[in-house]
């Protein structure tokens, strides 16, 4: 017996050329490997197309209406029984209604030999269904086994292998990327719209005040999440006392209560309130102090007022107010504001050429001042500005009934918006004091002795804000 000798398929070509010259060359290859059962695929591919041809929803429909159709009759059946019950009278009404009885009664057997048979169909089409699939499944079994290649065995692997890589790598680099851009430090996205005005009452003064600021604690001690709080300022722009109200209403119909807590014994003094920009956090009214480049927080608890130095070259007692091209809001050089962080001071400075300042202010006792980012708006274009999810929000008169949102600063990226363009409809032509409360995202207006309420509308999309 003669040993076997396995040539590999390169010899072949080679064999092939060292063969006797002739005009063609012909190379014989009888591979090893049976061929792909395309007979059994055709099989399988039409056993599936039987099923959906013999397994339709009409087959089904069928059944159903023929159930239906058989409940309708048994409860005409019934309903007729009952009446013959109550109303033979023993003669020929009795009679004809027998008749119709057994009419019905031979329909609803017809009906039930039509059910029957069309059931016993279904049950073989069934029987014969299960069959072909389990056929298929076989088949399609043996097709996957002949894969002797094993390419589809191979393609798996793979992507198991690039799940489990990728697995790993986002492992590894713990920071997913974001669906959406960033917008400061909230998760309900930018500002997208200011609706109002709500509020819109002179509360128990009756114009008396042209000037103040008003509003709710965004941080407030229990018991007091409903009180409301204004601090009414003189002719001259001073005040020395803040005053509650125990609810909106209270506030409205002018029920203070428990009525002013005295800041100062008198007007003006180092500790009295200068200018409108004030805000109520944590029980502590923040504000700019009399005759100061410098922010004081009067602890409503321990009734004391402490204060920070704002940065040197900061301009206060009118020489750096909110303006607009028809008037300039005396001492407001330094504004207040609130948000989901905490407080917020917005001024400018020397060094800053006029731009605005925004720098956060600590809950110290004292007060401290925290991260300080510059802009490239100048202040005295501005006419109020807010804080809301770290993002600062600057506004722009732009006649006795409007006021457009313009501008924004992100805290979180550095990003500047001159093209916010959010419009706010006045009640008056001006707005001395504008605050965001993050509890109800209301913004908190003073407008020419009026306390003005509006809400602000946040999100991704613009769909539901036009």
């Amino acid at each position: 017996m003669k040993p076997s000798v396995i040539v590999p398929l390169w010899a072949l070509f080679s064999l092939a050329q060292q063969a006797a010259p002739s005009k063609s060359c012909t190379c014989e290859l009888n591979p090893a490997e049976k061929a792909f059962p395309h007979d059994k695929l055709q099989t399988a591919e039409g056993n599936a197309t039987d099923c959906n041809t013999h397994v339709t929803p009409q087959k089904a429909l069928e059944l159903e209406s023929l159930l239906l159709g058989l409940e309708k009759r048994l409860t005409q059946l019934h309903s007729d029984v009952s009446v013959l019950e109550e109303e033979d009278d023993g003669e020929l009404y009795g009679v004809l209604s027998l008749f119709i009885i057994e009419n019905e009664m031979v329909e609803i057997r017809q009906l039930m030999e039509k059910l029957n048979s069309t059931t016993v169909e279904h049950q073989v089409l069934t029987d014969d269904t299960v069959q072909q699939l389990e056929e298929l499944k076989t088949e399609m079994i043996k097709l996957e086994k002949f894969d002797t290649m094993e390419v589809v065995k191979g393609r798996q692997v793979n992507k198991q292998l690039k799940s489990a890589l990728e697995t790993c790598r986002i492992g590894v680099n713990a920071t997913v990327t974001p669906t959406q851009p960033p917008y400061g430090t909230c998760q309900h996205g930018p500002l997208r719209n200011i609706t109002g005005p709500g509020v819109n009452t002179q509360g128990e003064f009756s114009g008396n005040y042209a000037y103040g600021a008003w509003g709710r604690d965004p941080k407030p001690e229990t018991r007091k999440e409903n009180w409301y709080w204004m601090v009414p300022l003189t002719s001259s722009q001073y005040a020395n006392y803040i005053r509650f109200y125990s609810s909106l209403s209270a506030l409205i119909i002018g029920v203070s209560t428990p009525g002013n807590i005295q800041i100062a014994s008198s007007n003006p003094t180092t500790n009295t309130i200068q200018g409108p920009n004030n805000v109520l956090y944590g029980s502590a009214l923040y504000y700019n102090c009399y005759n100061r480049d410098a922010v004081c927080r009067f602890n409503l608890t321990s009734k004391s007022v402490t204060s920070v130095q704002l940065p040197r070259g900061t301009r206060y007692n009118s020489k750096s107010n909110f303006c607009h091209l028809e008037d300039c809001y005396a001492f407001t050089d330094l504004d207040l504001a609130t948000d989901e962080s905490g407080v917020w001071v917005v001024y400018t400075t020397t060094e800053a050429l006029g731009n605005l300042v925004l720098t956060k202010v600590e809950e110290t006792e004292p007060p401290t001042l925290g991260k300080t980012w510059r802009t490239s708006v100048y202040k005295r274009s501005v006419t109020n500005t807010f804080m809301a999810c770290g993002i600062l929000y600057a506004t722009r008169y732009i006649d006795a009934n409007v006021e457009e949102v313009f501008y924004s600063f992100d805290t979180t990226t550095g990003m500047e918006n001159f093209k916010v363009s959010i419009f706010i409809n006045k009640v008056s032509p001006n707005i001395f004091s504008l605050n965001y409360n993050p509890v109800d995202q209301m913004l908190y207006v003073y407008s020419n002795a009026k306390m003005v309420s509006y809400k602000a509308l946040f999100g991704y999309s613009d769909r539901y804000f036009s």
